[in-house]
């Protein structure tokens, strides 16, 4: 949206929201600056014969950051305007965003159609509209595949303090990438920025947004049957792939009941480095389309490797990416890794 259109749906937002209480009056004119060199601009409302004045803080982002930004400049100026009350307007406030307001005393609205205005006597607020601008969700660049390598190492190695040079080299990546979700994690303050680097320190939130934005059908995925129970595939898989050093590593119900039995399963599932069909031959299995107990996994990235452990003799991918997967499949996919996120995950951090 451009600067201009936005201005003009801001001013019509604010008076929207207004407009339902009948004693209200909006004084007609543009909202316009009142705090000397500051940008937050100023409305007045007639409560009666009463006049209020209305200063606003228009941002054209309402993530967090943003608008905490706007509550310290809002605060500023009400030091000098005492009887006003301060609005933060944006194309659209999340609820996270709108609770920073609430909690600093500010109003919020949005161009979606929420709203929150306290002051005097003064209650209105209307909420549950959905965001009309997701196709510019500020947060897609987060889920690239090297954008993920660096998602991986800040949840899987819990509390730490981490310098640009040394994540980039963790995972993989150019230092400006690291740089690129350094700044998407600090609007969304997901993260503590110090001198010497910087600590994830709302990563249960980032598990939350990323597994709502995962896409599992990336990995290019074979089904096959076999005669084998599940547990008996599983081990010969890992006899094979030592024997041939092929990576590879369990995910699905195959990692969660390594790290957090809770379901019982009948369908392996692994992540396999390579050419899959140059491994099957190893196995006594064969390709199917339905009625399958056995899928492999080539992945759309070897970033998926990441924290790769060990558990009870067989390869398992680290409990983040078994999360992952675990919320993408159907059944009790998600029961599972509601467990695996209580028991394993938790306790990480």
């Amino acid at each position: 949206m451009k600067i201009d259109d936005f201005e003009g749906a801001a001013e019509r937002a604010v008076i929207e929201c207004l407009q339902d209480i009948p004693f209200l009056t909006v004084k007609e004119g543009d909202i316009e600056p009142r705090c000397g060199d500051s940008r937050p601009g100023s409305m007045v409302i007639l409560i009666g014969d009463v006049a209020k004045q209305i200063v606003v803080e228009a941002k054209n982002n309402g993530e967090p950051r943003s608008a905490r930004n706007a509550v310290n400049q809002l605060l500023r100026c009400l030091d000098s305007n005492p009887d006003a009350y301060g609005v933060f307007i944006a194309p659209y406030i999340s609820p996270r965003s709108a609770a920073i307001c609430r909690k600093a005393g500010i109003g919020t609205v949005d161009l979606a159609g929420n709203c929150h205005i306290s002051f005097d006597a003064i209650y209105i607020r209307k909420e549950g509209h959905p965001n009309p601008f997701t196709r510019k969700r500020p947060l897609r660049s987060l889920y690239t595949p090297k954008a993920e390598r660096i998602l991986r190492v800040l949840l899987t190695t819990g509390p730490k303090e981490w310098k640009t040079e040394e994540l980039a080299r963790e995972a993989g990546v150019s230092l400006g990438q690291v740089a690129n979700v350094k700044t998407l994690l600090a609007g969304q303050e997901w993260i503590d920025s110090k001198p010497v680097g910087f600590s994830l320190t709302a990563p249960l939130a980032l598990l939350e947004e990323w597994s709502q934005s995962y896409e599992f059908r990336r990995n290019q995925a074979r089904h096959f049957y076999s005669m084998q129970s599940p547990h008996e595939f599983e081990y010969r898989l890992g006899e094979v792939c030592r024997q041939e050093k092929v990576r590879y590593g369990l995910t699905g119900f195959s990692g969660s009941s390594r790290y957090a039995p809770a379901v019982r399963y009948q369908r392996a599932m692994a992540y396999v480095e390579g050419d899959i069909d140059t491994l099957a031959p190893f196995f006594e299995i064969r390709p199917v389309e339905s009625g399958f107990n056995i899928t492999l996994l080539r992945p759309y990235d070897d970033g998926v490797f990441y924290g790769l452990q060990e558990v009870d003799g067989s390869q398992v991918v680290s409990p983040i990416q078994v999360f992952l997967d675990l919320q993408s499949l159907r059944g009790r996919g998600e029961e599972a890794a509601q467990v695996l996120f209580e028991r394993v995950i938790k306790k990480l951090w």
